[in-house]
């Protein structure tokens, strides 16, 4: 019986992992690379602006600034480097190492920037950019 009631659950129930980021909505205008929806990822992984952004300049090896909104990349870059570029900040800064939820916050303790999962209770160091 408990096999029945598995089938007619729906398959997102059953998915361990609920946090999907928002694709970066990225596109070229002239020597410029403009991802539109920076704003949208900003909210949704709860991070300050200058912090994303900082790791953006440093992970793409180009100078980044903020305009209407918009994220804008100071090279023309593909749409694979820039999905890869956030994926990578939300590895580092924004998951639990421990049980790989968003539900997470900086703190400082004695002085290191830590990671502290409000799901599981889990601290880890973070790197400084």
């Amino acid at each position: 019986m408990l096999d029945r009631l598995y089938m007619l659950v729906p398959k997102e129930a059953l998915m361990k992992e609920r946090f999907e980021m928002t694709e970066p909505d990225s596109f070229i205008q002239g020597n410029k690379t403009l991802v539109k929806n920076f704003g949208v990822i900003l909210k949704q992984i709860r991070r300050e602006q200058r912090h994303l952004q900082k790791f953006l300049t440093k992970e793409l090896a180009t100078p980044a600034g903020v305009e209407e909104g918009r994220l804008v990349l100071g090279t023309k870059l593909s749409r694979t480097q820039v999905i890869n570029a956030f994926q990578n900040y939300a590895k580092q800064y924004v998951l639990c190492g421990t049980c790989g939820k968003p539900d997470t916050h900086f703190e400082d303790v004695q002085g290191i920037k830590v990671l502290k999962c409000e799901a599981c209770g889990a601290r880890t160091a973070i790197k400084k950019i």
